[in-house]
């Protein structure tokens, strides 16, 4: 297989400190994201996801200050979300050290928003974060909106074709369904993203052993984000690729 599968370690963030619930409730500590960053770089981690999960929430901006301490420790792509409303906070998120920035509930409140990013900064900047659980759709999947509480209408996978029409360069699926729970990846949301995206797809929700990583690059993934796993290092990047290569995939 030509295009190696990535490891991104994803740091949900409140308050300063990295967070981590079951289904986007109950969170809990997890640590300092600086410190978390760094080990996760040195552990051989493909690029790092950084969310501020209350920014759109409590309708405050994300913590500029933050991603910089965050970004100074990495040199690999740092991809930061949460709270972004305009053009001007992807500015602010590219100014203060973040490699992409993700956009989920402002994109799907103003959709024309993707297309004035993209125009901007270019595709390769804009990844579509989209927290998506089984609902009343065509797909049978439908988005949510602000951290995964307010469910939508919206059919997942008809917005992920829009949105990638519009000018998304990569598309973060997250199942609020299978998130935290350690059971597997939602390996059918998954692969209806995939069939759905001409951009790389990120798969996320639900990592709860190094073999749970292989059947969703062989549903199509591109990439695979984890948290829990990760943060408590029941499973480790290393190993994570380990099982990956073993199915005969590439890794970094």
């Amino acid at each position: 297989m030509s295009v190696s599968i990535r490891i991104i370690p994803c740091l949900d963030v409140a308050d300063g400190r990295v967070v981590k619930g079951v289904n986007f409730q109950n969170l809990r500590d997890a640590g300092n994201p600086i410190e978390l960053a760094k080990y996760y770089y040195e552990s051989g981690a493909d690029e790092l996801t950084f969310l501020d999960v209350n920014a759109t929430n409590e309708n405050r901006s994300t913590m500029y200050d933050l991603v910089t301490a965050t970004a100074e420790q990495l040199f690999i792509p740092l991809t930061v979300g949460g709270g972004v409303r305009n053009v001007e906070d992807v500015a602010r998120l590219l100014g203060a050290g973040a490699d992409k920035v993700s956009i989920a509930s402002a994109a799907l409140s103003q959709p024309n928003l993707i297309s004035e990013i993209a125009n901007r900064f270019g595709s390769q900047v804009l990844v579509l974060s989209l927290d998506a659980k089984r609902g009343e759709s065509e797909s049978g999947f439908v988005a949510t909106t602000n951290g995964g509480r307010i469910s939508t209408n919206i059919d997942a996978i008809a917005w992920i074709k829009e949105a990638v029409e519009l000018g998304v360069g990569e598309v973060l699926v997250n199942s609020i369904d299978a998130d935290g729970t350690k059971n597997g990846f939602d390996i059918p949301m998954i692969s209806a993203a995939v069939a759905a995206s001409s951009v790389p797809v990120i798969a996320s929700g639900g990592a709860g052993s190094a073999g749970d990583f292989v059947p969703a690059a062989q549903a199509g993934a591109d990439a695979i984000l984890a948290a829990s796993i990760l943060h408590n290092r029941s499973v480790t990047i290393g190993q994570a690729k380990s099982s990956l290569s073993d199915a005969g995939f590439e890794t970094r």
